[in-house]
Parts: structure tokens; sequence; C-alpha cells
């Protein structure tokens, strides 16, 4: 088998079709436990966890500490637009 320069630069000019990235984000696929992080503070279902609950876990190390950040983040991607 030989190997020119055409053949070479033809193979590096190929886009890569793997690479290609959709622009929406999938968050369901993000959220493995539902409720995880509101079972974890002790908050009953129906009520909404309060910022300060919320800023303190974040704080914290693992899995809560995740969850929390995460939670945080979904709560600036909620903010909805004034008319």
């Amino acid at each position: 088998m030989t190997i020119n320069s055409s053949s070479i630069s033809q193979e590096i000019m190929k886009p890569n079709i793997k690479r290609k990235r959709s622009g929406s984000l999938n968050i369901k696929k993000a959220i493995k436990k539902p409720g995880a992080l509101r079972k974890s503070l002790g908050i009953k279902k129906g009520k909404t966890i309060p910022a300060s609950k919320l800023k303190k876990a974040a704080k914290s190390k693992g899995k809560l500490g995740q969850r929390a950040r995460f939670a945080m983040t979904l709560k600036k991607l909620r903010k909805k637009r004034r008319s």
C-alpha cells in the first residue's frame, strides 16, 4: 500500500460526522433520581425547598452537594420571560 500526500490531505479534510453536536439539552436524562434531594433534606413532598437550605446543601460534599448545585443550575434555567 502506498501513501501519498494527496490521500493524506483528503483524509484530514473529511468532516467527522460523529463530532456533530445538537444544540438542545436533554434535562430529563440528567435527573436520575427525582426527589432524592428533597428526601435527603427532609422536606415533605409538594413543599418548596428554601433557598437558604439549598445554598447550605450546595456547600456540602458528595451526592447531596452535587444534587443541590444541579438544582441551583436548573433554577436559573427556569426563569420566565416577562412580556
